[in-house]
């Protein structure tokens, strides 16, 4: 199946994630999508990018997929909610790319991520991309919302190094204006985590208006305090590197007047979140 089907337009490796791609894998008939989101044999990815200190320890390669369900407002790749928009790739075909890095991962102590989009929407992909790496010795880290998290056994969570995990927001009524869904599974999926002893990098987007509110980050920092596994928390500044993508694809962009939060408020975050016993950026 995957032979047939894995048609690539585009590299596979990209300068950066940013870079607008669309219609990759559109050829792919449906029965091949549903085939390979089963076997996890093929997957469909914006690219492979190189170089990231940013996803992860030390140096990394990124595998950024395709597919999402949420609609993060401040979404910086909004062509990856589609997972069609992604070349499709057999597993064999990626391990390929990966092995090439391996011995340069392991000297400047980096490993290898998937983002996205959203990974799990592809989770049998992951697990299959995640096992192959480990056989390289190569550090693994998921970078997830962890809305599907129940889809990963127990197992395949202990084969995962790093888990960086996204949370948006703590109210649900916020949480749901902005991603499109509700809070519970991302917090569940935390816990599970924790019980599991896994290490997690918690991932907090700061927006002007949004995610700001001193109440509602503090209840994210003690929720994330009180987990016992968060070994570091990074509060990523907004930004407009993803606007021109809304704007090219034809959906309304609603934070065009929003500008990046000031130092000082990014600087009380970060306050917020030492407050609770934890190492933040």
């Amino acid at each position: 199946m995957a032979e047939k089907t894995e048609l690539q337009p585009a590299s596979l490796e990209a300068k950066s994630p940013f870079d607008l791609r669309v219609d990759l894998g559109k050829d792919v008939p449906e029965t091949d999508v549903r085939s390979a989101l089963a076997s996890g044999d093929m997957g469909f990815l914006h690219s492979f990018t190189t170089g990231s200190t940013l996803d992860g320890p030390g140096v990394r390669v990124v595998a950024w997929t395709t597919g999402c369900m949420w609609r993060c407002l401040y979404c910086h790749n909004p062509d990856t909610w589609t997972m069609r928009n992604g070349i499709p790739v057999a597993v064999v075909k990626a391990t390929e790319t990966l092995r090439k890095y391996r011995y340069g991962l392991r000297i400047m102590s980096g490993g290898f991520t998937i983002s996205g989009g959203e990974p799990l929407m592809q989770d049998r992909f992951v697990v299959k991309m995640f096992r192959a790496a480990k056989e390289m010795g190569i550090h693994t880290a998921l970078d997830t919302n962890g809305y599907l998290g129940e889809r990963l056994t127990d197992d395949e969570i202990d084969g995962i190094d790093l888990v960086l995990l996204d949370i948006k927001a703590w109210d649900d009524e916020k949480h749901r204006h902005l991603t499109g869904r509700e809070p519970g599974p991302t917090r569940e999926f935390a816990k599970r985590l924790a019980a599991r002893r896994r290490p997690v990098w918690l991932r907090f987007v700061l927006v002007p208006g949004l995610t700001d509110d001193p109440a509602e980050v503090g209840q994210i920092a003690r929720f994330a305090g009180g987990l016992g596994n968060v070994e570091r928390v990074d509060v990523l500044p907004f930004h407009q590197m993803g606007r021109y993508k809304w704007e090219k694809l034809g959906i309304e962009y609603k934070l065009d007047k929003v500008e990046p939060p000031t130092a000082e408020a990014v600087e009380r975050a970060l306050a917020t979140f030492r407050a609770e016993g934890l190492k933040a950026y």
